[in-house]
């Protein structure tokens, strides 16, 4: 099958098999660059097909010499519908890891779910005994909480609606949007699908089962952003689920005290997500046109790298902040970035968008995430789309 992008509204329905594998070999080639840093060994990564999840395994594995397992929740390609490109990551990364020498397995299904967490225990007894850390980097729009209720998470404001400028990335069109404020019971439902209450879950599992070293680390991630994006985020029903992830992170430090639980802010990345947010799209295009020019840009796995060479990886003192947050987004939010952020937000307009936003870089990390516009790949080849992971029966 000849596989292109086909791209609705803000969401790619196709992703290319040999053009995710491209981009995870060019992940794990950057790593492999980079100097090494002794660390955790037998790492659990809940979330670990896409983006800062995929990355994070990458990091892990060739940064610390680790092994790797990874709970996803992808679909397989069929007959004339291509898989996920997390699916076509995760068949990739087991690839190149085993043959360099690393165990990676993967378990794929609702990583909310008991079922899952059973799963992935029964794994670490059989294959490690114990793991020694615990990634967690799941973002989903729901989740089925053990009792059985649906929740669903919403991007919306808290207290009252907030206006502000927003662009149509197909038609580069700047236009006012207003965010419509969320009822309590949609802050609450989201605090549920995006705060803490998961991620306590699994640690509550994994060491009642026995299956965390003392000493095991556990880090979940979150964004925290410039006053221009607060109101949608930070201050909005998003920023009430993760400031329950910090609070969570306290809770299993002070439960656990042979656990050292972080919550890392990195950065803000292109995702398909992020792309039907209001006002964030406008804010990414200028922040990459900023950062590129400064020699600051960093993607998922620049990120997940300093990360874990620099911040986690010595077992020793993690540098945080004053709430005991472990800030990647540092170069985000350096003065001389911000400012330049806010003299372009103030004057952007569709006259001069191109000349002080990134738009075309935008779209093209938006493509590369789903396997397009890859350097080296052939578009017109006919490629198998059935690709299988190896661990997953």
């Amino acid at each position: 099958m000849i596989v292109q992008p086909k791209v609705k509204g803000f969401i790619c329905t196709t992703a290319h098999p040999d053009g995710c594998r491209a981009a995870v070999k060019k992940q794990i080639d950057y790593i492999k660059s980079q100097p090494k840093a002794d660390g955790y060994k037998k790492v659990l990564v809940i979330g670990a097909s896409m983006g800062y999840g995929i990355a994070s395994r990458i990091a892990a594995t060739y940064v610390y010499g680790a092994d790797t397992i990874g709970v996803i929740f992808d679909k397989p390609g069929r007959e004339k519908r291509t898989a996920s490109a997390g699916w076509y990551n995760t068949a990739a990364f087991e690839e190149f890891a085993t043959a360099d020498g690393y165990y990676a397995k993967s378990l794929n299904g609702d990583a909310y779910s008991q079922e899952m967490k059973d799963k992935v225990i029964e794994l670490i007894k059989n294959d490690w005994g114990k793991a020694d850390m615990v990634i967690y980097s799941i973002a989903a729009p729901r989740r089925t909480a053990p009792d059985g209720t649906v929740y669903r998470s919403v991007l919306k404001t808290t207290g009252k609606e907030y206006t502000n400028k927003t662009i149509n990335l197909m038609t580069n069109e700047i236009s006012e949007v207003t965010i419509p404020a969320a009822t309590e019971e949609e802050i609450n439902a989201t605090v549920k699908v995006m705060g803490g209450e998961d991620w306590k879950l699994w640690i509550k599992a994994l060491k009642d089962a026995d299956v965390l070293e003392k000493d095991a680390m556990t880090v979940a991630y979150s964004y925290i952003g410039p006053d221009i994006t607060h109101p949608i985020y930070y201050n909005g029903s998003i920023g009430r689920a993760k400031a329950n992830l910090y609070k969570t992170a306290d809770e299993l430090d002070a439960e656990y005290p042979d656990l050292k639980a972080y919550v890392s802010v990195n950065k803000a990345v292109v995702t398909q997500s992020s792309a039907a947010i209001p006002i964030v799209p406008l804010y990414m295009s200028l922040l990459l046109k900023i950062m590129k020019e400064k020699g600051l840009h960093e993607g998922c796995i620049e990120q997940m790298y300093r990360l874990m060479h620099d911040r986690i990886g010595a077992k020793g003192n993690v540098p945080v902040d004053e709430n005991r947050l472990v800030r990647m987004d540092d170069y985000e939010m350096k003065d001389e970035v911000q400012k330049e952020i806010l003299k372009c937000w103030n004057s952007v307009s569709e006259s001069n968008i191109k000349d002080i936003a990134d738009i075309d870089g935008y779209w093209k990390e938006f493509y590369e995430i789903f396997g397009f516009g890859i350097d080296g790949t052939d578009y017109n080849a006919d490629v198998d789309i059935q690709i299988g992971i190896p661990s997953i029966v």
